[in-house]
């Protein structure tokens, strides 16, 4: 007597079509946890504060992501080596104030966000929201 032909598929494949799901899965579960830490990294600052002095360098920099970067002289008194406050910039209207007011004393209110995971948001974490200009 012949054998019965069978059409089911062999349970090694099925475990390997469950196991791709699950991989894929976490794949997924993974990359949206990442998204997560990025995005309140970006929304919740771990101090901000200002910092008064003059621009001494604002430049756009960056091969991919290009941000805006600056450098800020601290003078506290006079004959003294000034303090450098390194920032980044995400708003281009900020950028343009600052890029206006350079060469004059400014005061830089900035947000700081720790943990941010590259460098296409900014080399430094500390990230100017606004300018005003001082008198001297």
């Amino acid at each position: 007597m012949a054998q019965p032909v069978t059409t089911a598929t062999p349970p090694r494949r099925r475990r390997g079509l469950k196991a791709g799901f699950f991989l894929i899965l976490i794949l997924i579960v993974a990359i949206l946890l990442f998204a997560a830490y990025v995005w309140s990294a970006l929304h919740y600052n771990y101090s901000d504060g200002e910092r008064a002095g003059y621009v001494q360098k604002f430049s756009r920099k960056g091969w991919i992501c290009k941000t805006w970067e600056g450098e800020l002289a601290m003078a506290n008194l006079p004959g003294t080596m000034p303090q450098i406050f390194t920032f980044s910039v995400r708003d281009p209207t900020v950028a343009d104030r600052i890029n206006k007011s350079m060469g004059g004393r400014v005061r830089l209110h900035y947000d700081q966000h720790k943990g941010l995971p590259t460098s296409c948001f900014g080399e430094t974490e500390y990230f100017v929201t606004d300018v005003q200009s001082v008198s001297p």
